[in-house]
């Protein structure tokens, strides 16, 4: 799932290729990727993409609205497999609807502001694999609108020490449970917590509102450094390979069963019903692995 340094980038991507081109047409091969009825997407036709930005994982591109000051949102959630593909030569040939992983496509104009918003250009694809769907597209004069950005807590990469001690304070659920929660801190998905927990030497079982003071200090530093160094590797690469270069700086999540790169020892991984996390045993938890349910039941 694309988390806060890859969202990032693709906001960035759209602000350096995107802003200041027109939308020339929006089609839609998935109709039920459209969680909004009012507006409709025809409102982007013709109109002057002016911005975009993030709202913790989702995505907001912003286009002048034609019925007044301010902007039309077209906020997208990628959701687990879902992604974004630029093309520098879209098809003018409307995709066929139900077919293959494409769901939304936008074209734009060739020229930027004040050029013809009749030519041919460049645009983008919001695809998804696989056959569980989770991609979501909203079209709001405000991105408040959507439920899921009106519920996220304070931005990752805004949360301070202090801040982190107040949100963490009472808190009885396990930290990776907590790092993951949208509505406590927005951005963090599975990926990156995992980063986080081992780069401040934590068990995904501590509960966070009984750290210490000394392992906050070591979590609020983590988020810092592991979310903004894989923005800086991320933003500036284009969409294509945002993917692997966010696989390329994991140094234990995805990577159960290799040694882990600062102590050698195996990481371990922890498997639920549709999800997975990793760890180092040696790192994070006193050398003691985990105990795995799922694969406890297994052994019965």
């Amino acid at each position: 799932m694309p988390e806060l340094p890859e969202v990032e980038a693709l906001a960035h991507h759209l602000r350096e290729h995107a802003v200041g081109r027109t939308v020339t047409r929006v089609d839609v091969a998935s109709p039920s990727v459209l969680k909004t009825f009012s507006p409709q997407w025809t409102i982007l036709h013709g109109q002057e993409v002016v911005g975009a930005g993030r709202h913790g994982k989702h995505l907001d591109l912003m286009v002048a609205d034609p019925d007044g000051a301010g902007a039309v949102h077209l906020v997208v959630h990628l959701a687990r497999a879902g992604w974004l593909r630029w093309s520098d030569s879209l098809s003018p040939v409307p995709p066929k609807p139900g077919r293959g992983p494409l769901a939304l496509r936008v074209h734009l104009s060739a020229s930027r502001a004040g050029g013809d918003k009749s030519d041919a250009g460049p645009g983008f694809d919001l695809t998804e694999a696989g056959t569980k769907k989770g991609l979501a597209v909203w079209i709001v004069r405000d991105p408040r609108e959507v439920a899921g950005i009106a519920r996220l807590g304070p931005d990752a990469l805004e949360v301070d020490r202090e801040r982190l001690g107040k949100l963490f304070a009472g808190r009885t659920e396990r930290l990776k449970t907590a790092l993951t929660d949208q509505s406590l801190i927005a951005g963090i998905g599975n990926a990156y917590s995992d980063e986080i927990m081992h780069t401040a030497k934590l068990s995904p079982y501590a509960t966070p509102g009984k750290l210490p003071g000394e392992a906050l200090d070591r979590l609020a530093a983590a988020m810092h450094d592991v979310l903004t160094a894989a923005v800086d590797r991320s933003v500036g690469q284009d969409a294509a390979r945002l993917k692997g270069e966010k696989r390329s700086g994991l140094r234990v999540h995805g990577r159960a069963g290799l040694p882990c790169p600062v102590c050698g020892d195996t990481v371990r991984e922890i498997s639920f019903a549709d999800k997975s996390f990793q760890y180092c045993p040696t790192c994070q938890t006193g050398g003691k692995p985990l105990a795995d349910r799922r694969l406890s039941r297994l052994l019965k």
